[in-house]
């Protein structure tokens, strides 16, 4: 049943090299046998963190970045992440990123998940750790990269999603995965 809803490219066409992501238009073969187009955006992969840097163990205390988000316009409250480097793998990634964003490193790392974002129209894969047992490292955020280390109860990111202040797709499911584990 599963093929009989395949689309197969007939041509892909590169529209835009960019510097974090590239845009396509492929022509494609409908499973009826027509040709349709589809467009999209290609993404390296990223990784995510729920960092648990203490609390208690039923309310634990977890690491996030505030930051604004140029294309929606507002300050958003997230957990660290960041994208993939050519040849990059997601565990050295997520050690990176972790570092860079909070200042903290972790001596536990597990990954929990990977998923898509927005597969209706990008190919990115964002994989989704948990860090524990944090340590100081060193907080040194990209050039471009204006960000503010946030510490809060899970209790709290939970309420903020209800409240609608977290809206972040990555920082929801990170948090409702973590949140399960807790049961």
């Amino acid at each position: 049943m599963t093929r009989a809803l395949v689309e197969r490219a007939v041509r892909r066409r590169r529209v835009h090299r960019g510097l974090a992501v590239d845009f396509w238009s492929d022509q494609i073969r409908l499973p009826s046998g027509k040709t349709a187009v589809r467009e999209y955006l290609g993404h390296p992969g990223a990784v995510a963190v729920v960092a648990v840097a203490g609390g208690k163990k039923s309310d634990p205390e977890l690491l996030f970045v505030r930051q604004y988000r140029y294309p929606v316009k507002e300050v958003t409250l997230e957990i660290p992440a960041g994208k993939l480097d050519p040849g990059e793998s997601p565990l050295v990634c997520v050690q990176r990123e972790l570092e860079e964003e909070t200042g903290f490193r972790a001596r536990r790392v597990r990954k929990r998940l990977s998923f898509w974002p927005t597969p209706a129209f990008a190919n990115e894969v964002i994989h989704l750790y948990e860090a524990q047992d944090l340590v100081p490292g060193r907080f040194a955020p990209d050039d471009d990269e204006f960000i503010q280390p946030v510490r809060l109860s899970l209790s709290r990111a939970l309420a903020l999603i209800e409240t609608g202040r977290i809206k972040d797709s990555k920082t929801l499911i990170g948090l409702l995965v973590f949140a399960q584990t807790l049961r």
